[in-house]
């Protein structure tokens, strides 16, 4: 078996666990058990421990989603439809892991794991643009990608404590939410972009430099 099918068969086998143990290395044991692979082959396929087991799974969530998307005529779409249908999809593709989610977001609430949230974050709300078609390389690049980093992650917490019929009051919020993002990113992305093309010259220290540098590398 190679290491991408064991990956993947080990954490299909660790998500019912996670319910109980969380996202841990006792899951992940129970897993390898469960498979009859030796415990010292599961950790070698996931040296990162339960940090890169979250990130496996999120990202293997993010192929589900866009493979899904692929089937649907987003072309005949407004934006706001696509990254609602994005969101969307996301969520229940989600929907049979639920516990795991919530797992999940309380380990990658903890300080120490600050940047592998973001970085989950930043990859999924980028494959969500893209699904989209979108195409910007300018501030509109980063102002999309936060803005829907805010709805995205709220519509999770939302989520996750609905037991509306269907989710009915999911949907309902994603959507508030993303008409509250398109009023606020017309202006944000205007003023983020009049501050970063000021001449470096009149902002003091360089301080246009170094926004536009930060910009620019903000993707991991």
């Amino acid at each position: 078996m190679d290491m991408d099918a064991l990956r993947g068969k080990l954490l299909e086998a660790v998500l019912p666990h996670v319910a109980f143990d969380g996202w841990s290395h006792k899951a992940l044991r129970t897993a390898a058990a469960d498979l009859g692979i030796d415990e010292a082959q599961a950790r070698n396929a996931f040296p990162g421990g339960p940090g890169e087991l979250i990130e496996a799974f999120s990202a293997q969530t993010d192929r589900r989603m866009l493979a899904e998307l692929e089937k649907r005529d987003l072309a005949g779409m407004r934006v706001r439809d696509r990254i609602t249908a994005g969101v969307r999809v996301r969520l229940e593709l989600l929907a049979q892991h639920r516990e795991a989610v919530g797992r999940g977001l309380s380990f990658l609430a903890l300080p120490v794991n600050a940047p592998l949230a973001a970085k989950c974050l930043y990859r999924s709300v980028d494959a969500i643009w893209r699904a989209a078609g979108d195409t910007s390389t300018d501030y509109n690049f980063y102002t999309k990608r936060l803005l829907l980093s805010g709805v995205y992650s709220s519509t999770v917490l939302f989520w996750l404590n609905d037991r509306s019929v269907e989710r009915a009051g999911t949907w309902a919020f994603l959507d508030r939410r993303i008409e509250n993002a398109l009023r606020l990113g017309g202006t944000f992305g205007k003023s983020v972009g009049k501050l970063l093309d000021l001449p470096d010259r009149i902002i003091a220290g360089g301080f246009g430099r170094k926004a536009r540098r930060h910009w620019r590398q903000a993707a991991p």
